[in-house]
Formats: C-alpha cells, structure tokens, sequence
C-alpha cells in the first residue's frame, strides 16, 4: 500500500508487554496499522503472534502499555464496556471457525448482532445479504457439518463483518483448509478489503496468504524484528 500522510492511524501499540508468569511472551511491542492496511504478523510457533493478536482484539489484557484503536484507548475502559467496544467494531476469523453446530449458517451470522441486541427486522436483512455477497445464498439454512470447510470459513468472514466492524483480525485462517479452499480464503480477504474497507491483521505461517499483505511483521521472542 502506497504510504500518504493523510491516511488514518486504525491501530496504534505503544510498548505493549505481556507475561504469564514469570514467563515474558511480549516484550515491548511498538507498532501502527493504518486504516484499510492488510499487515501479516508471521513468526515460529511461541514467539508472541497469537498473545498479540488476542490483545489487539481486546480479548486479553496486556500486563503493560496501550492499544489505541482509531484513537480510543480501549483498555482504559471497563469489562463491560470493551466487551461492547469489541463486538462493533472488531470482527474475528478463527482457524477451526468457531462455528456454533446446533446453529444454521445464517443464525451463526446473527450472533453478534444479537448480543448487542438489535431487532431482528435491522439484522436478518444483513446477514442474508452479507451470505448471498460470499456466495452461500443455497446454504444460508445449513449447520456447519452440512458445509464444506471452505464454506464454514466463508461464514465465519461473514459472522465477522456483521457489525461492519473497522477491524478484522484473523488467526491462522488457513489453517484447516486444503490448497483451493486457502486460494478462495486469499481471495476472499482481498475482496473484503476491496468491498468493505476493512483493516485486516493476518497471523499465519502460510506464506502464500501473508504474500497477500501490504506488510510483512515478523516477531521472534516477543520482539518485532521487521517493521
């Protein structure tokens, strides 16, 4: 992605730290996404990747520093209040989907909506549109050992842009899924970007998936070693 001054910061870290323990699994980590930016954060099993990915998704707190997000300092709130801050604006796509089973496709879809407990006249609309826009409209009444593994990851990419979130972080997206299912997957982040204007923050050790990125972060021992 061309760099322009004008462009707008979506994730700001600020020397975040995190340890279990004694054990020190992020050290310091200093790092900005710019909005509408697909970052890759790649590196070797415990090196930090998913621990920093949790803790930009506000689903773990870190043991020191900041993370803003389009400019709201978000671990200055309360648990109640970041849990509704992460709903609207954070979407997450899991490696093995996290897909509810007694659940069709659409009412997965639903879910987040129905946390923040819109009507379902607002919301159904959305989530048979957003089904029918990644091209499951035959397969909105499914449950998800009824889909394809493409599929299933197809509607957790529409669980995640439910509330139109400005974020999307993804955690080894690929991980279960064979070559054509993890060529449709790359696509499919790409058109999201294209569609949606979402950020998009890839942890992976697929290196055909991190070549879709505007950037390449690796990190080895908690540490940010390319930037």
């Amino acid at each position: 992605m061309e760099t322009d001054n004008c462009l707008l910061v979506m994730i700001e870290i600020k020397n975040i730290c995190k340890s279990f323990g004694e054990l020190e699994v992020l050290k310091g980590v200093n790092l900005s996404v710019e909005q509408g930016e697909i970052v890759a954060i790649v590196g070797k099993s415990g090196a930090g990747k998913t621990t920093l990915l949790q803790i930009i998704g506000t689903l773990d707190r870190p043991t020191k520093g900041q993370v803003l997000i389009d400019g709201t300092d978000v671990f200055a709130m309360k648990d109640r209040e970041l849990a509704s801050f992460r709903n609207r604006h954070i979407g997450f796509i899991f490696q093995f989907h996290q897909l509810l089973p007694e659940f069709t496709a659409l009412e997965n879809v639903c879910i987040p909506a129905m946390i923040a407990r819109e009507k379902e006249s607002e919301y159904m609309p959305r989530a048979q549109k957003l089904l029918s826009d990644l091209g499951l409209s035959d397969r909105m009444h499914h449950k998800p050992n009824e889909l394809s593994g493409g599929e299933k990851q197809r509607v957790a990419a529409a669980r995640a842009l439910m509330m139109s979130p400005d974020i999307i972080l993804a955690d080894e997206p690929t991980g279960s899924l064979d070559e054509k299912n993890k060529k449709e997957l790359s696509e499919l982040l790409l058109h999201l970007r294209e569609e949606y204007g979402q950020t998009i923050l890839l942890v992976t050790h697929d290196k055909e998936l991190a070549g879709i990125a505007d950037r390449i972060i690796e990190i080895k021992d908690g540490v940010i070693l390319s930037l």
